[in-house]
């Protein structure tokens, strides 16, 4: 892997993280109704396979200061990996911000629901994890993917 494929993923985990521990948004970033800006970044698996593992790390390590603790790092994690791995396969940029809202809606609900030991409530966990995930992902994440469209040649370019 070139240097500049390992300066690319580290790049996106490093703002993945800030994006999300920066305190201006921490506190929409974590809980069971959660805005976390950093989800703008989802759509970038649909133009290089080497935000995966960047999204990866970055969750991971964003994840590490969750106030729901190491199952979050865990499931929040493995959930960001899948969600990004579908993202890149997805047929066309109007369906790359769709992984990570059913993924993160489905996986993140859940989790928060049996963490808080509230099971009957996870479907509307599950609702507030997507809503936020629609709003960030959609509303910020697609115009920031058409953006980025215009100059991927530039920013992802492949050796």
């Amino acid at each position: 892997m070139s240097t500049r494929n390992i300066t690319l993923i580290a790049s996106i985990a490093a703002l993945y993280i800030i994006l999300t521990i920066n305190p201006l948004f921490f506190v929409i970033s974590y809980g069971a109704v959660q805005f976390r800006i950093s989800e703008i970044l989802t759509v970038l698996p649909y133009l290089t396979p080497y935000a995966i593992p960047g999204l990866f790390i970055g969750t991971f390590i964003a994840n590490l200061f969750s106030t729901h603790g190491g199952i979050d790092v865990v499931v929040g994690s493995l959930a960001t990996l899948l969600a990004a791995w579908l993202t890149h396969k997805m047929p066309n940029r109007w369906l790359a911000p769709l992984p990570p809202v059913i993924i993160n809606a489905i996986l993140i609900g859940a989790m928060i629901g049996f963490i808080s030991s509230s099971v009957q409530q996870i479907p509307f966990f599950m609702l507030y994890i997507g809503i936020g995930q629609l709003v960030v992902c959609y509303g910020l994440g697609l115009p920031f993917l058409f953006f980025l469209e215009k100059y991927k040649h530039l920013i992802f370019k492949q050796k």
